[in-house]
């Protein structure tokens, strides 16, 4: 009973590490943005109060 004890408390700090390591490294990765484009000066939304 108590090598299961043992196992399973093992088994909790490894998921427990690993987590916070995975955590730490997202937290330090550099996200990058691709630039925008240049918008079309033709948008098809219609801006003007025609159809009011």
């Amino acid at each position: 009973m108590s090598t299961i004890l043992v196992v399973s408390v093992i088994i909790v700090i490894i998921v427990l590490l690993l987590s916070v390591i995975t955590t730490s490294k997202a937290y330090t990765y550099k996200h990058t943005v691709d630039p925008r484009t240049e918008e079309k000066k033709d948008n098809s939304i219609n801006t003007n109060d025609e159809n009011h």
